[in-house]
């Protein structure tokens, strides 16, 4: 699956509800997230910024390696492809992302019997 370019946020579901059960409520802004994916076979390097602010992550299909989270907890974890689907499991959420219709669509679900699913919707740019 090719997820490599630049997406802007297009829609996004639960983003305040996601915030506050993840502890980033200080994170909200109201920019629209710009999502930079660079692909290189199965190896990746994701960023997403808005203005002042850039986080990114790189990663190997299939291989554990070093992470930053969102909120700066540095973890180890392997990023997986099912069905299509980039997974990973952060600290705080897990993660999938996948294009459908040439728009990124990425949810953050966090734990536990009352998680909190938050969706984004971006598009091409």
């Amino acid at each position: 699956m090719a997820f490599a370019g630049k997406y802007q946020l297009e829609t996004q579901e639960n983003y305040e509800e996601f915030l506050e059960a993840t502890g980033l409520q200080n994170a909200k802004t109201e920019h629209k997230v710009v999502t930079d994916v660079v692909q290189d076979g199965d190896n990746y390097t994701w960023t997403q910024t808005i203005p002042g602010w850039s986080w990114s992550i790189s990663f190997t299909i299939g291989k554990e390696c070093e992470m930053e989270s969102i909120k700066g907890v540095t973890f180890k974890g392997t990023v997986t492809m099912k069905d299509g689907k980039i997974c990973l499991q952060f600290p705080e959420y897990f993660f999938t992302a996948e294009i459908i219709d040439d728009r990124l669509v990425m949810i953050c679900v966090t734990p536990g019997e009352k998680g909190v699913a938050m969706k984004r919707v971006c598009k091409r740019i």
